[in-house]
């Protein structure tokens, strides 16, 4: 990955990364710790905010399994997206802003005001920073949430011309990222200043965990490993995190993404049941467990009505959520891994990391 982004570098040294400090918000998340592993390997300093210092020698150690002991050039900042303190710290010195950093509700924080508010208000905190102390660029990452909720079907790929129809039946997390990525573009347009703002919507991540903290998408693999009785009718685009880490370096120094947004997908969608199979073809013993049988729909409206986790779901159901990457490789010669190889490296890490229950980690 560091080759391909040594490839965007533009004008003298410090275009180059050397001593060009990057703040990455959110350094205890999966995709920004890949976003700071690709930075350190292209040769930057990276400053990343957490809720609380005392999970630094977390952060560290998941780095550490991503193959990188920066030390020094590597510091971390208290701050919360809840409030102002710390962020004009965070973002003091810094060239470049990669925000990832999302407050995600769990438990009984379900309301609409817990999931919206945090996002937008977030999201305007960092990039009132991020102007106020000079930086060029910020890369929001926003999510294909954004763009895919709320419409029938198209009858082509979504590309970023699309945004989520929040008029329909939208889950909570759509909501919040579909407008605090506009309470952003809304933000630049009338107080930006001369600081640029591109966009990165990921569709699910997958890719090589690196501790027990991980995603959503991450948390699908797994549990098709222990044994999920069948899969919804639910269709999803994948991509590797390590090909969204590189999406974000290129779009934080390319001129051509000044002002645009990119979806981020390998290939086309996969129904859950593919990914099923691919795992029993590719995976051999570990997936013994792995079911891929489809389950009638009915089924899974029923499931829903006891667990609150599937609700979300329920719009989704025999949905083709396909899209297209075209506009990241025509602008930004972005180039991802196959689906069907994120797809088995997620299994292989949680394997080597002994994350999936009832299986053994392998020698």
């Amino acid at each position: 990955m560091a080759a391909s982004i040594a490839g965007l570098r533009r004008g003298g040294p410090e275009e180059q990364g050397v001593e060009t400090t990057v703040l990455v918000t959110g350094g205890t998340g999966f995709i920004a710790q890949y976003c700071i592993l690709a930075l350190l390997g292209a040769g930057y300093r990276v400053r990343t905010t957490v809720r609380s210092l005392r999970r630094e020698p977390e952060v560290r150690q998941q780095l550490k399994v991503g193959g990188a002991e920066p030390g020094e050039r590597l510091s971390l900042v208290e701050a919360d997206l809840d409030a102002d303190q710390g962020w004009a710290a965070a973002s003091a010195g810094c060239a470049y802003v990669l925000h990832g950093a999302s407050a995600t509700p769990t438990g009984k924080q379900t309301s609409e005001d817990a999931w919206v508010r945090p996002a937008v208000d977030g999201t305007l905190r960092v990039l009132r920073a991020a102007r106020d102390a000079g930086v060029r660029r910020v890369v929001l990452t926003s999510a294909f949430g954004a763009i895919c909720a709320g419409h029938g079907e198209m009858g082509r790929p979504f590309d970023e011309n699309d945004w989520s129809d929040l008029s329909g039946d939208v889950w909570l997390y759509q909501k919040s990222k579909t407008l605090s990525e506009r309470a952003a573009w809304d933000f630049m347009a009338r107080e930006g200043g001369s600081m640029e703002l591109s966009v990165v919507n990921p569709t699910a991540v997958l890719g090589p965990v690196l501790g027990a903290d991980y995603s959503h998408s991450i948390r699908l693999i797994k549990t098709m490993l222990e044994g999920l009785p069948g899969c919804p009718r639910i269709n999803s685009g994948f991509v590797d995190v390590r090909d969204v880490a590189d999406l974000h370096l290129r779009a934080m120094v390319d001129p051509a993404a000044k002002g645009e947004r990119f979806i981020a997908i390998a290939g086309d969608s996969l129904w859950l049941g593919e990914v099923a199979k691919l795992l029993q073809q590719r995976m051999g013993a570990a997936a013994a467990r792995v079911s891929s049988r489809v389950l009638p729909n009915w089924i899974v409206r029923l499931g829903a009505l006891r667990d609150p986790a599937l609700r979300g779901s329920i719009p989704l159901l025999g949905r083709n959520m396909n899209a297209t990457s075209e506009k990241a490789k025509r602008l930004l010669g972005w180039v991802p891994r196959a689906r069907e190889d994120a797809i088995v490296a997620t299994a292989e890490s949680l394997l080597r990391l002994g994350l999936i229950e009832g299986v053994k980690r392998p020698d």
